[in-house]
């Protein structure tokens, strides 16, 4: 059961996630004040603190539901009682404790995320080229923990910074990065016996440094995915989601216009109840605001061309995204976006985004089918295709045989998929800065069939 099949009051109204919210804000402050590497340090143990309080409490809540749901026996000897308050004797009491406590363990993985952006200077291509891989599994300590923490530990009586990969979804590849006060990084694999060595994660972490130092493929099965640095400055309208966040908060429901085929629905729990709304009149009261926000943003009213991407409960589940606690908003805002208390959705329409780069000058069709209703992207999915064309003199050799006069042309098609549409949904990319990006990538026929993964340089002066 995931959390999402929970009543959303039970979950955002339960004691543990209410008293996560100052703590997630402090831990957000916390880092952006890290001025040093003993700051830095001192943080991650605080970090890693509470991680470890958040995953002894899931752990003994799911050995409970094991224990009820497999068994019928009642919960083990010594579980904590349910901080909810409801029927210890119920399956569903435990499983709410366990589905909160999960949940919780990949918000404050949310700003250990944060702390990796920070460190790797706000580099995106650091963090493409380290997430290739798949998903951690239960943040509990494994047997191998004590000996990264040895390294952490090291390195800050050594006067360096290491990272603890495992306080971060992120930071797939490798255990512990140790940075140097040069800029200079290492990446290691750390194993409790050193005489048992894994080739192939060795072979993933040289893959991940050659993929950003010498443009190798990234780490993984598609030889032809490479990162791709865009020299243009990485422009965002993040400023109307703040806007949208103060504004839900007092209203409860906030909608806008984005420049470039988007709108803005943002809706705030506490907002909604302060304003009095009831739960039957707010459901209908901003999707009429929000119909009217895509109206005004030139999105026809077909939502089965729709697209959308959405903050709810999608902390740690894109390791490429920007993590909420690295916006340019207050603490206490990431925090809050954090916990889906505040809620935000961006949403496009396909044929009209397009039609906007058509009018770019950028042949573009949108591919993706239509279905029964607007819906999020899965990984993968191809949703635009661009074709540029060109034509050039045919080499000599050619021109030898066939005779003077014979061109060649040459032609390029580009496929977006779910992770470069999500990017200009989520984090608010201005259009002009994507449509340039494109053009570039379309421009540019050394990269041949490859898969671009396009990073921008200056993206330290967005985040935070």
């Amino acid at each position: 059961m995931s959390v999402l099949d929970q009543s959303p009051d039970e979950v955002l109204r339960h004691p543990r996630h209410l008293a996560a919210q100052p703590v997630l804000a402090d831990l957000i402050q916390q880092l952006r004040d890290c001025a040093n590497v003993k700051d830095g340090y001192e943080f991650q143990q605080a970090l890693l603190s509470h991680l470890n309080a958040a995953d002894t409490a899931r752990a003994a809540s799911a050995q409970a539901v094991k224990r009820m749901r497999d068994y019928g026996k009642p919960p083990q000897r010594g579980v904590p009682d349910p901080q909810s308050g409801l029927d210890p004797s119920r399956l569903e009491t435990w499983q709410l404790e366990r589905d909160v406590c999960e949940r919780l363990v990949r918000q404050l993985k949310c700003v250990g995320d944060a702390l990796a952006w920070r460190v790797f200077g706000f580099q995106r291509k650091h963090i493409i080229a380290r997430c290739q891989n798949a998903p951690p599994g239960a943040f509990a300590d494994t047997g191998g923990r004590a000996a990264e923490l040895a390294h952490v530990e090291q390195a800050y009586n050594d006067g360096r910074f290491a990272i603890l990969h495992d306080l971060t979804n992120c930071l797939r590849i490798g255990d512990v990065t140790i940075f140097e006060d040069d800029g200079t990084f290492k990446t290691i694999e750390v194993k409790t016996n050193p005489s048992r060595r894994s080739p192939a994660q060795n072979r993933q972490v040289k893959a991940a440094a050659a993929a950003v130092g010498d443009n190798a493929p990234l780490p993984g099965k598609d030889r032809r995915a490479r990162l791709y640095d865009i020299y243009l400055p990485y422009q965002t309208r993040l400023d109307v989601l703040r806007l949208g966040t103060e504004r839900a908060a007092r209203d409860g429901i906030f909608t806008a216009k984005l420049p470039g085929d988007r709108a803005l629905l943002v809706t705030d729990i506490y907002g909604y109840t302060a304003g009095g709304w009831t739960d039957d009149e707010w459901p209908d009261a901003a999707g009429r605001k929000f119909t009217a926000a895509m109206r005004r943003a030139g999105i026809d009213d077909d939502r089965q061309w729709h697209v959308t991407a959405t903050s709810l409960d999608s902390v740690s589940r894109y390791p490429a995204r920007v993590p909420f606690a690295a916006y340019p908003l207050h603490p206490v805002a990431c925090a809050r976006i954090i916990g889906d208390y505040p809620i935000f959705h961006v949403e496009t329409s396909g044929p009209a985004l397009a039609e906007s780069l058509r009018r770019a000058g950028i042949d573009a069709r949108w591919v993706l089918p239509p279905a029964q209703q607007y819906r999020e992207l899965r990984p993968g999915e191809v949703v635009m295709e661009m074709t540029t064309s060109s034509a050039a003199p045919a080499p000599g050799h050619i021109t030898r045989t066939f005779g003077s006069g014979v061109t060649l042309e040459l032609s390029r098609t580009l496929q977006k998929r779910r992770s470069e549409l999500d990017r200009y949904l989520i984090e608010l990319l201005d259009q002009a800065t994507w449509i340039e990006g494109i053009r570039c990538l379309l421009a540019d026929y050394q990269f041949g069939d490859g898969r671009p993964w396009p990073h921008y340089r200056d993206e330290d002066q967005v985040w935070v």
